[in-house]
């Protein structure tokens, strides 16, 4: 072959190679700026001395940091509420755990000694009108 057969194949100038990349970056919205998780809000909803009609919320708890006294029942998830409308008394208790049983000395271990005190929520019942008087049957 001729050396201007093979001239003839290579090109005049060099060949420039041009790759395109992305004029912006690729990102999801940028609506969703904060996304903190919402707050529970849990702990006491009804303060000590106000009244409630049955059925009302008294507190909200995870653990059992506060339970159920007279009037007052207990929730799957923990929740305090009113069985009866009335007066709402919170009191600290003494508490005399059965230190015999195994989930109470799992929990309470080392505090024999010591006197437990627990917060209890009690609803006490408003007193019933007096309109009705007894007569004697005749």
């Amino acid at each position: 072959m001729s050396s201007n057969f093979l001239n003839a194949l290579k090109p005049a100038s060099p060949i420039l190679e041009f790759v395109r990349h992305a004029s912006k970056k690729t990102g999801g919205s940028t609506k969703n700026v904060s996304c903190k998780v919402r707050p529970k809000h849990r702990g006491w909803k009804v303060q000590d001395g106000h009244s409630v009609q049955a059925g009302h919320i008294l507190a909200t708890q995870r653990f059992a940091r506060f339970h159920p006294g007279l009037n007052v029942g207990m929730g799957r998830n923990g929740t305090l509420f009113a069985m009866e409308a009335g007066k709402v008394v919170v009191t600290c208790e003494k508490f005399d755990p059965n230190w015999d049983h195994t989930w109470v000395q799992r929990i309470y271990g080392g505090r024999a000694d010591q006197t437990i005190f627990k917060k209890y929520f009690n609803v006490i019942p408003e007193p019933q009108h007096n309109r009705f008087k007894l007569i004697d049957e005749v």
